[in-house]
């Protein structure tokens, strides 16, 4: 078998576009080096095991997804940079399903302190700045806007909203209204 120019990132970002065709809980060492037809082998100087594989891919996807995120908040306040943020999650989703779910994994503490999931969550509370919460209330609302957005991309993904009327899109729209009337009026512990 030929050497294909093998290196990590080249090995992640493939793991990454097999995670989007198969799902990230098929992806393996195995199954990328059949990818790349080369022995199993001779992808473990790359990386240590499939966990690891994993791992990586996470951290791309949680990159990928902060990056598209600050772009999609830049010079925006209030319910717009609400909207947008969830947006951005919601299109990443659809476009990149592996990697969505990869960007879910649990990472250890370190590796997770050390990733972009930091900038999502600094991201979060910026948004929620601008509807004035203090905290505890502010870790609550952070709290509620990841379930709503997870909650709502796992299930429109699984096909959830794909028989019934109104649209999916409607129902993600008349969500974001009612999170931002949610978040202007806060109810007091």
């Amino acid at each position: 078998m030929a050497r294909v120019g093998l290196t990590t990132e080249r090995l992640t970002r493939a793991g990454a576009e097999l995670a989007d065709e198969v799902g990230f809980d098929q992806v393996t060492v195995s199954a990328l080096a059949r990818r790349f037809d080369v022995k199993v082998a001779s992808l473990y100087s790359h990386v240590k095991n499939s966990q690891d594989l994993k791992t990586r891919i996470a951290l791309l996807a949680l990159e990928e997804l902060a990056d598209l995120a600050a772009d999609a908040l830049a010079g925006r306040a209030g319910k717009d940079a609400l909207v947008a943020f969830a947006n951005v999650y919601r299109d990443y989703a659809r476009e990149h399903p592996g990697r969505y779910t990869a960007a879910r994994l649990r990472l250890d503490p370190e590796t997770a302190a050390a990733s972009a999931a930091v900038r999502h969550s600094q991201m979060t509370r910026a948004i929620l700045r601008g509807y004035d919460l203090a905290e505890p209330d502010q870790t609550h609302a952070v709290r509620l806007l990841g379930s709503v957005f997870h909650g709502y991309v796992s299930l429109e993904l699984a096909g959830g909203f794909s028989h019934s009327a109104p649209d999916s899109q409607e129902s993600w729209s008349r969500a974001l209204e009612a999170l931002d009337a949610l978040l202007r009026h806060w109810p007091a512990p």
